[in-house]
């Protein structure tokens, strides 16, 4: 079976469905994987770079593409690394205003039960996750 590790550009032409050629030369990629007849790989680092272009240059909501994303990964059997905090990241992307790097490390910090090293309180909106803030 073919194999393949997806890179931004590839998601966001699949999301925006905005070029006659690449668009649909992405969707049938992901439905071979849906369909078992290749492996996709998905990793967190594309998962971050495809929310932000999402959000800041297509200024989609956070909701919109958390949601996106986490079916485009359940709903075309992609292998991520990782996956349930993926999973998790997304759900907290779209639930707190913050970017999808701090949902992620939120969510491996939650799940390793680990404090986060940071001075952004952004982390402290999550309920499960707690911040060490060093001091000089």
């Amino acid at each position: 079976m073919k194999r393949y590790i997806l890179d931004t550009n590839l998601l966001v032409r699949f999301f925006q469905n905005d070029h006659p050629t690449m668009s649909a030369a992405a969707t049938g990629l992901l439905l071979q994987s849906a369909s078992g007849k290749v492996e996709l790989y998905l990793h967190s680092a594309i998962v971050a770079e495809t929310a932000f272009v999402l959000t800041s240059f297509y200024k989609k909501n956070q909701g919109e593409v958390a949601d996106a994303i986490r079916d485009l990964i359940t709903g075309c059997r992609l292998k991520v690394p990782m996956e349930e905090v993926t999973l998790d990241a997304l759900e907290r992307f779209k639930s707190q205003p913050v970017d999808f790097p701090d949902a992620l490390v939120a969510a491996i910090a939650a799940h390793q039960d680990v404090p986060v090293a940071s001075f952004d309180r952004d982390f402290d909106r999550f309920k499960d996750v707690k911040r060490y803030q060093p001091s000089a």
